[in-house]
């Protein structure tokens, strides 16, 4: 995106010049912080509309995250969303970039990693605490912003559908992976079970995107403000958020690394996410999520190994790739991981 286009959709947020730095890694959205001599700092991005195609569902969601925490003055606030100079909350430039900016929070950060059990406990227990704070909303009130996101029934049938169309050389390349994965197709089941009891358990409006990264902190004092990062907020069910944290806090390995003899749960860390969202979950979790609450880490990493495969035996469609077969060996690594969650979740 050029620099031109850049500064044209930060001069529709603020008054003044803008000082314009990029933030984040980028893999989705455009990210930055933008700050002027004469208007508020904030945190301006271009949406990605390969992945969402209807960006302005996002923020009518975020409106209603937003209204509905507004009326807890005590409770979890997230940053306001910015109007242009139109008065409108997102901005579609001549190229029909979409773009939406929110308040920047002084003395705030995201940790990439977390650097302790603390940390862990404080954001599962923020992740829990947003859900039940938005318990009083119901699907009704939300726009799906990305149809089937943790439907494992049809992840599992995408994988079965692409083995059936996959040039040969893949195939063989992923046989292990394939066979590991058809082995487990208990968990599949199990999530087909869950949709057939929807009293036991019930929609709730989940986060859908649950790594450390998209929870703010403060800095002086190291406490948690809020979540961060609310586009995949969707109705959804108790699997998704707590499997994501599972995923991406306890593993001891970033999914792409191949250090296989080095993947491994942090089993401290895993005790304290699933403690933390308990509490936080309070009295609102039924009997059946409480007797399967280890089951959401085995879940959302077998969910991911088949996306992975199912990707790569697709010749690399969707996930960002910087050498061959790098999303295979992205399965292979969720699948060690796995391994490894099926030996401590008992």
């Amino acid at each position: 995106m050029s620099t031109t286009t850049i500064q044209a959709a930060a001069a529709q947020f603020g008054r003044g010049t803008p000082v314009i730095e990029q933030i984040g890694q980028g893999l989705i959205h455009h990210t930055y912080k933008v700050s002027y001599p004469n208007d508020d700092t904030i945190i301006l991005q271009g949406l990605n509309q390969s992945v969402f195609k209807h960006p302005e569902d996002i923020i009518f969601n975020y409106r209603v995250v937003y209204f509905a925490l507004s009326k807890q003055p005590k409770g979890m606030q997230i940053p306001r969303l910015k109007n242009t100079k139109e008065g409108i909350d997102f901005f579609i430039d001549a190229e029909n970039n979409f773009w939406r900016a929110t308040q920047f929070i002084p003395g705030s950060y995201a940790p990439a990693l977390p650097a302790d059990a603390k940390e862990v406990y404080a954001a599962a227990h923020c992740f829990a605490a947003f859900t039940n704070a938005l318990s009083g909303l119901t699907a009704d009130w939300f726009k799906i912003i990305l149809p089937g996101f943790h439907d494992l029934s049809l992840r599992y049938r995408q994988f079965e559908d692409t083995i059936k169309s996959a040039h040969i050389a893949r195939l063989l390349k992923a046989t292990h992976v394939i066979s590991e994965l058809r082995d487990r197709t208990g968990l599949v089941r199990f999530y087909e079970t869950m949709m057939a009891h929807p009293a036991d358990y019930p929609t709730r409006i989940m986060h859908h995107d649950c790594k450390i990264s998209n929870i703010l902190f403060t800095q002086s004092t190291k406490a948690v403000i809020c979540p961060i990062d609310l586009d995949t907020v969707m109705p959804g069910y108790f699997i998704s958020d707590l499997g994501d944290m599972i995923r991406s806090m306890a593993c001891t390995e970033d999914e792409n690394s191949t250090a296989w003899e080095h993947i491994a749960v942090n089993k401290a860390y895993y005790d304290t996410l699933i403690n933390a969202y308990l509490a936080g979950m309070g009295d609102s979790l039924t009997a059946a999520e409480k007797k399967n609450i280890h089951k959401p880490g085995l879940v959302l990493t077998y969910m991911q190994c088949l996306r992975y495969t199912t990707d790569f035996l697709q010749n690399d469609m969707y996930y960002k790739t910087t050498y061959p077969e790098q999303n295979l060996n992205r399965a292979l690594n969720q699948l060690i991981l796995l391994e490894k969650l099926e030996e401590v979740s008992g």
